[in-house]
């Protein structure tokens, strides 16, 4: 019986390839569980009914694109880790004090500069908050900028090899069929036409972006962890004489809400004009980061409660349950800061800023705190049942000092890689353990950078698409297109490829899209007896330039939820947009490449 079975399967396993793949485009349109699920289910289909054997499965590790995207993912956070990407978000805002409304376009320039050579997620997370404040002082509507935002990141990413990891997941494939692999700026040429021809749709398209306000509170409105802090100035602090004008330590990301000296609070339209004394504690909203850095050069006392700081103790992020007794009551009274040695040194509201100040506010269920103390005071604070989750606190200091080390280490990787004179991989491999020996980045931050639902979707992808290739379903597809386009011209191939990638990324993973159609694409131009590489850019660019619905790319969705848009709102804007930019993109293809 079990041979039979296994008879059945080997003469039908092509059809049966091909069945479950479409089962899995099912799972994915439905979405009924992550993308990532069902491509591990439909490798394990295909291994468990035999089409794929074991050292087939075992040989899709071996592909260097998810180890390449992997070591993208911590160089990127080496470069948020050492504040490299904040200094340059700071001098944005600086520039948009002054010129507004250039400050705009200069973003959105600068978005697409960086998406070539970082990841777009974290570009588009960093610049997202910038372009918030200046839709606020130029009062444009936010939703304006949210979403040329994203596209402009979306288009950086088709500039270079490592702008997105489909270009990568390609190249990696392209490898393993043993093609040469691509150059770095190989795809420059045609990238930067799809980005001129989307950057000018976009701005002939202003007047289709949504002008109405987001609904304050939208998701993602509000900055992500923005702690209410205080700084009590010391009795020599260069601050002191001075006005709050004169506090530069500030990133443009954060604020004085206020000042308090004793009982008097001073906000508003006089807090810039306040000369500062001994013992004024600065009311201050700001990033974690940046709080912590503070934190650790140890120039100011920070926060509310009791004890002397000391360099060894540790801080611990905790969540106020919403049985805690003090509930409604003041920060200052919260009863751990009677009981313990233990100081509060910032609290974070979701959706909602808190205050006036950090001893007077009203604390409430899911209040976020970052609590300092010794080893005793942290584990009572785990004991406290009225708190949630008192964990160390995952948020760090700066290292600005180690800033010149991160930006060299991911040149590097961009000149040995463009000059040809080692593989990306190989330079980014190195460039990692760079990183990490002079500490620009501690381990455990490193390997959470990286995100794993991306790699293992990869790998299951590629196991996927060795199974299609293995069982002839790939050689069956090509049969049926091939009579279709064996007289047909060459510009036909490409444009058709380019649609085609277009189409399915829209609704479907662009990694699962590259990694299931570069075999396809492959086997055609080897069926039809012409050049395959004009063919496989056109479906890089194809997968990643899809801007038509929030789900098409990872910073669509990002900005989707920010910018409280409706789905038609993407519609709108992207079908005319993904029409410009893929004919454009095709036509640079003919043109330079056939």
């Amino acid at each position: 019986m079990i041979e039979a079975v296994r008879a059945a399967i080997e003469a039908h396993q092509a059809a049966l390839s091909l069945l479950i793949l479409a089962a899995m485009f099912v799972g994915f349109l439905l979405e009924r569980l992550p993308a990532t699920v069902i491509a591990i289910l439909g490798a394990c289909t295909y291994l468990a009914l035999g089409i794929l054997d074991a050292e087939a499965a075992y040989s899709v590790f071996s592909n260097s694109a998810p180890i390449v995207i992997g070591a993208m993912f911590v160089l990127s956070g080496a470069l948020l880790r050492t504040g490299v990407i904040q200094r340059v978000a700071d001098a944005i805002m600086a520039r948009a004090e002054k010129q507004p409304r250039l400050a705009i376009v200069e973003v959105l320039l600068g978005a697409l500069v960086a998406s070539a050579f970082l990841n777009n997620t974290p570009v588009v997370v960093v610049l997202l908050p910038i372009m918030m404040k200046l839709a606020d002082v130029t009062g444009i509507s936010a939703k304006k900028l949210l979403m040329p935002l994203s596209i402009a990141a979306v288009l950086g990413g088709t500039l270079t090899l490592i702008g997105t990891s489909t270009n990568l997941v390609v190249d990696g494939i392209v490898r393993d069929a043993g093609m040469p692999r691509f150059g770095i700026f190989e795809i420059t040429p045609i990238g930067l036409v799809t980005a001129a021809s989307g950057m000018i749709g976009l701005a002939m398209m202003w007047w289709l972006l949504p002008s109405d306000k987001p609904i304050p509170g939208a998701a993602g409105t509000h900055d992500a962890h923005q702690y209410l802090t205080e700084l009590v100035l010391g009795d020599d602090d260069a601050l002191v004489g001075m006005t709050v004008e004169a506090f530069r330590d500030l990133p443009r990301s954060g604020r004085v809400v206020g000042v308090r000296r004793g009982a008097t609070v001073v906000h508003g339209a006089e807090l810039d004009h306040w000369t500062l004394a001994p013992g004024d504690r600065l009311v201050v909203r700001i990033d974690g980061q940046t709080l912590m850095t503070w934190r650790e050069q140890r120039r100011f006392l920070l926060g509310i409660g009791g004890g002397t700081p000391s360099a060894n103790d540790m801080v611990v992020e905790t969540m106020i349950a919403p049985t805690h007794p003090s509930i409604g009551q003041r920060l200052a009274d919260i009863p751990f800061l009677q009981k313990i040695r233990a100081r509060i040194i910032g609290l974070d509201r979701p959706l909602h800023e808190a205050g006036p100040d950090l001893a007077n506010v009203r604390i409430r269920p899911a209040d976020r705190l970052l609590v300092t103390g010794g080893p005793r005071e942290v584990e009572a604070l785990r004991d406290n049942p009225g708190l949630i989750g008192a964990d160390l606190a995952k948020t760090r200091a700066f290292r600005r000092r180690k800033a010149w080390i991160a930006i060299l280490c991911m040149a590097g990787v961009v000149g040995l890689a463009a000059l040809d004179v080692m593989p990306i991989g190989a330079a980014a491999i190195i460039a990692i353990g760079v990183i990490l020996v002079t500490r620009c980045i501690d381990s455990d931050e490193a390997w959470g950078t990286i995100d794993g639902d991306v790699l293992i979707l990869i790998f299951a992808m590629l196991a996927v698409g060795l199974a299609l290739e293995k069982s002839g379903a790939v050689a069956m597809m090509v049969g049926w297109v091939e009579p279709l386009l064996a007289d047909a011209p060459r510009w036909v191939l490409v444009f058709g490829i380019y649609f085609a990638a277009l189409i399915l990324s829209e609704l479907l993973s662009n990694n699962a899209v590259a990694a299931l159609m570069t075999p396809v694409t492959l086997a055609l131009a080897a069926e039809l007896g012409v050049d395959p590489r004009p063919l496989v850019i056109a479906l890089m660019i194809g997968a990643s330039a899809c801007f038509a619905t929030p789900i098409g790319y990872q910073t669509n969705t990002i900005v989707y939820a920010a910018g409280d848009y409706r789905f038609v709102d993407f519609v709108k804007i992207g079908v005319p947009l993904n029409i410009i930019t893929g004919i454009s993109s095709c036509l640079a293809i003919v043109i330079f490449l056939t």
